[in-house]
């Protein structure tokens, strides 16, 4: 899983343009509701357990007119239907501003910053200038040599012409550029949340009868939904107080969800765009929905790496349930991630080559990224740090940008992927026998925490423990539980019951015989008025203990 933050004013276009259009930007402001009946897609979805809070049920259809009050302006995302309804009710012209105001508040309204710095337009102008003269799309990334020169001659131009003078050496020019290239910034108005299988999923699911890719879009889905319950749960808080010192549960997600079906590329690609807003309703202790304020961001990233890797955890066991599937790590190297210290499980049975060639865009990245660092390594004499290889990779993402290409029906998508998979295993009868081959196959029981081997139990709590302590000095459960999550994937048995299990590793490595906690209580008395429904102070941000180890 990713996240991406959503600005608030025209922020929320992402969504309707990029997310809820499948990524196609060509269709400009085509309503979505035209944009579904056209290629017969399935609309987006509300979801979340503040649902009720504005009248909507899960699985209600998403419109333009929704996102744009929800997260375009911070109101009620009906405060279209409830304005109308509201003239109406009173008659033409008679009803109150500050009711139909107070109607659609969902608390304070956002803080909107509309202009753009004029650098940052005259930039963006020259390289749209550039790219035509190319023939590439205008907003096609240029090479950072070109793009830097021409921040350069618009810094130098602008300098100019407010003070009538030329910059008196290079720092002053850097300064000035660097001043006026600050975007205004506007408020969080959500969060887009991406929940992505292993590329093994979507290829059967790509090239799988219908029945069984409905089964793999449902272990999705169900994955999906054991995560986001999951943040609700443990990671969606808003803050209040004075200077907002305190950390208040909520009555959950305001959240729509939308499916993708393939890449830029236009390989198989099955994944979920959730656009989580940040207008959250605090709950008190009974219970009862409060005030509308804004969600407490500071968690929610916290433990993005532990819900991403809860969701893969879940798709395995899904899938597994469903369908009988195994996964195992793969072995080839470009597989291996974060130093060869976590790597990637697809489908046990699933053809590397199918994998190979339905990842495309991640094959032009890898290139471009070897040659970067082969650029770097001769430039500087020394291969680049841990942090300068990250940087290499974001620009090998960007260089390598592909334009979006047209939305494309699923009938066709399927058509296609079917024939280019016939291409790569040889005929179509091969596709055909490879799913029978990986979907014969029935699971047994779920296995209870009970049931299981208590040897291998105690040996994924130690080695959650292990790799914890070897990867830094100190934690929080947040860490603890992102490993116990890869260590059940790992080594627990297929069909066993992953909840039990990984609520039993942290609790076994976060236990005092283990784990050593850092720093002293509150020794004040917290009442209950002031403690969370878990039981911890408002005054204790979630997550945030740390632990070490002897």
């Amino acid at each position: 899983m990713s996240i991406h933050k959503l600005t608030a004013g025209d922020g929320y276009s992402y969504l309707t343009r990029q997310v809820a259009a499948l990524d196609a930007t060509d269709l400009g402001h085509t309503g979505l509701a035209d944009y579904y009946s056209q290629r017969g897609e399935s609309p987006g979805t509300w979801l979340g357990s503040a649902l009720a809070d504005v009248d909507l049920q899960a699985g209600d259809a998403v419109s333009a007119d929704q996102l744009a009050s929800l997260f375009g302006e911070g109101k009620h995302p009906n405060a279209d239907a409830i304005t109308r309804e509201l003239m109406n009710r009173a008659g033409a012209g008679s009803a109150r501003v500050e009711d139909v105001a107070a109607a659609i508040r969902l608390g304070q309204a956002f803080p909107v910053m509309d202009t753009a710095p004029a650098f940052r337009v005259e930039v963006a102008r020259r390289c749209a200038q550039v790219n035509a003269l190319a023939g590439a799309p205008k907003d096609w990334p240029l090479a950072a040599a070109e793009r830097a020169q021409i921040r350069t001659d618009v810094g130098r131009a602008m300098f100019a012409e407010q003070y009538g003078r030329a910059p008196k050496d290079p720092r002053e020019l850097s300064s000035f550029i660097a001043r006026h290239s600050r975007q205004a910034t506007s408020a969080v108005a959500g969060f887009d949340l991406t929940f992505t299988p292993v590329k093994s999923v979507s290829a059967l699911w790509a090239i799988a009868p219908r029945e069984v890719a409905e089964q793999i879009r449902a272990g999705h889905y169900a994955a999906v939904a054991d995560a986001l319950a999951w943040l609700e749960r443990d990671a969606i808080y808003t803050r209040g107080g004075h200077g907002g010192v305190q950390q208040l549960d909520t009555t959950g997600l305001l959240a729509a969800a939308f499916e993708h079906r393939d890449s830029r590329a236009g390989d198989p690609d099955l994944h979920t765009h959730v656009a989580v807003s940040s207008k959250v309703r605090t709950a008190g202790p009974d219970g009862q929905p409060g005030r509308w304020l804004a969600l407490d961001g500071r968690v929610l990233y916290k433990a993005t790496v532990t819900a991403s890797e809860r969701y893969n955890t879940r798709v395995e066991a899904e899938l597994h349930r469903r369908l009988g599937l195994r996964f195992t790590e793969r072995s080839d190297a470009a597989a291996a991630i974060a130093g060869g210290r976590r790597t990637v499980r697809e489908i046990v049975g699933v053809p590397q080559q199918l994998l190979t060639a339905w990842s495309a865009r991640r094959t032009l990245i890898d290139v471009r990224r070897a040659q970067l660092a082969a650029t770097f390594q001769a430039a500087h004499g020394r291969p680049p740090t841990p942090i300068e290889s990250i940087k290499l990779a974001q620009q090998a993402t960007l260089e390598t940008r592909e334009a979006k290409h047209a939305p494309r029906s699923e009938a066709e998508q399927r058509r296609q992927w079917r024939e280019q998979a016939a291409d790569v295993l040889g005929s179509d009868r091969a596709v055909t026998g490879l799913v029978a081959s990986l979907t014969t196959s029935r699971p047994g029981p779920v296995t209870s925490l009970a049931a299981m081997d208590s040897a291998t139990v105690a040996s994924i709590v130690e080695a959650t423990k292990h790799v914890v302590e070897s990867g830094r000095s100190t934690w929080q459960v947040w860490h603890v539980r992102s490993e116990a999550e890869r260590q059940a994937r790992a080594k627990a048995p297929a069909g066993t019951d992953v909840d039990a299990l990984v609520e039993h590793v942290v609790a076994a490595v976060l236990d005092p015989s283990r784990s050593v906690t850092l720093g002293t209580g509150d020794p004040v008395q917290v009442p209950d008025v002031l403690r969370r429904r878990d039981g911890a102070s408002v005054y204790e941000v979630a997550g945030a203990r740390l632990y070490t180890s002897a």
